[in-house]
């Protein structure tokens, strides 16, 4: 099921897919290009630069996604692609700043962050040899300031990261009085304070696991497992080969799901915004009482609240899904999305042998990076479409058994059995049962009646 749907929307978009994914690219060199010139002369310049680079690839990404929306039966049965271009642009930017925060966790944890830094490095070093270069038997010096990868936690960085957070929770509050135009601001302004806090966590993370490398507990440790090696030989052995098949395990499994993770925010967004309606009652409850509160403090403080869990809400509804999916399918599209990684190296591998030896300089130099463009520009779609076909498998699967058990307790309509399907995919309920039909009702209490609290009259 997952092959049929990935095929479909491959046939239906690969040309669109391919443009997006080139695009991306494109943009994201040249911004980084920009920001390591920028980063010579200044480190906060470039590094407040850099994060546009990261943002063209989750542009790229999000894009391929929406593209093949309409390929995805599951999905498009529930939440049509919208008609208007400006829904489609609202669907867009929804998607997009929903979807900046697993995307960054994502990105830095498989090393993409660290190889753009390292990139923007060197293009800023390049830049600073060359002005010192210039500077050489003239009058004129060139100071490089700050060294260009230069992030410490101080007060500059808090700045920079608590002012870009405010003026994207000011938008979200008041974007229906603002121009359109600034909802580009607000999307630079969520990346921002995402990529400066990945950085300073990554550093604070680095330091802490400097400092407990360094005690002595770790030592003595060391010496306790030395100890059993020579008492119990096979229990070490037993867990050197537990963690070697997690160290082998971990990666092949965790991608695959990281990345339908982002996908789920992505397409869990396009249902909440077309379906999806229903709320906890003891969550709605809970809110008015503390909305009735006269308390400044109280309301700031559930503002703040209710911004920061519109971040982590999106990713638990993606894992909810996948954990309800089971483990065949998550087994299956992990083995797809390995095959496609794996096809892409060895299709990297062979169009290196298919070209040949060629001098360094005048050939490999030159040519390299158009050369070795051509392996993911072939195998990026297709990996999108395995993710996206995994989804939408996933969200059939959810869909199907829940419309079996409505029509087991009781008679439900096919938007009963949608909304029902919608609300367990949001993960907002665990189930959902359908209403009853109205005459029903009526029946079951009799005429003149009381209605009961919380059920709408007949």
């Amino acid at each position: 099921m997952i092959l049929r749907t990935t095929g479909r929307v491959l046939w239906m978009r690969w040309p669109a897919l391919v443009a997006w994914y080139l695009a991306g690219i494109l943009v994201h060199y040249a911004v980084n290009e920009v920001a390591g010139v920028v980063g010579a002369y200044t480190s906060v310049g470039g590094l407040l630069i850099l994060p546009i680079a990261v943002l063209a690839r989750l542009i790229s990404l999000v894009g391929m996604l929406l593209v093949m929306r309409d390929g995805l039966r599951s999905l498009q049965s529930v939440a049509p692609v919208p008609e208007t271009a400006a829904e489609r642009r609202r669907s867009l930017l929804t998607a997009l700043l929903a979807s900046i925060l697993p995307f960054f966790a994502v990105y830095a944890a498989q090393g993409l962050l660290r190889e753009d830094i390292q990139a923007y490095g060197l293009r800023a070093l390049a830049k600073n040899t060359e002005e010192i270069g210039a500077t050489l038997g003239t009058d004129r010096t060139f100071d490089p300031g700050d060294n260009v990868l230069e992030l410490s936690f101080n007060v500059w960085t808090v700045l920079i990261i608590v002012g870009a957070f405010a003026a994207r929770w000011a938008w979200g509050r008041w974007s229906n009085r603002l121009p359109r135009a600034m909802a580009l601001a607000a999307v630079y302004c969520e990346v921002i304070w995402v990529f400066f806090s990945v950085l300073l966590l990554k550093d604070i993370t680095d330091g802490v696991t400097a400092w407990i490398d360094t005690r002595a507990a770790m030592a003595w440790l060391g010496e306790v497992r030395a100890t059993l090696a020579g008492w119990l030989p096979p229990l070490v052995w037993l867990g050197d080969g537990i963690g070697w098949l997690l160290g082998q395990a971990g990666p092949v499994l965790l991608a695959p799901l990281a990345w339908l993770t982002v996908a789920g925010v992505v397409y869990g967004q396009a249902i909440v915004a077309e379906k999806l309606q229903i709320q906890h009652r003891l969550i709605a409850q809970m809110r008015e009482r503390v909305a009735r509160v006269p308390n400044p403090v109280m309301r700031r403080l559930r503002d703040l609240g209710a911004e920061l869990g519109s971040r982590f809400l999106p990713i638990w509804r993606a894992i909810l899904l996948m954990w309800r999916a089971g483990p065949l399918i998550i087994a299956s599209y992990a083995l797809l999305y390995t095959v496609v990684v794996v096809a892409q190296s060895w299709l990297r591998y062979g169009v290196s042998r298919w070209i040949g030896p060629h001098d360094l300089d005048l050939f490999w130099h030159v040519y390299w990076p158009v050369i070795f463009l051509i392996p993911p520009l072939i195998m990026e779609p297709i990996r999108l479409a395995v993710v996206a076909g995994a989804y939408d498998t996933t969200f059939g699967m959810l869909r199907r058994a829940q419309q079996a058990r409505t029509d087991a307790a009781a008679p439900a309509t096919k938007d009963e059995v949608d909304a029902a399907a919608i609300t367990a995919a949001a993960g907002v309920l665990p189930t959902a049962a359908p209403r009853e039909p109205a005459s029903s009702r009526s029946a079951a209490r009799g005429p003149g009646a009381p209605v009961p609290p919380g059920v709408p009259p007949a």
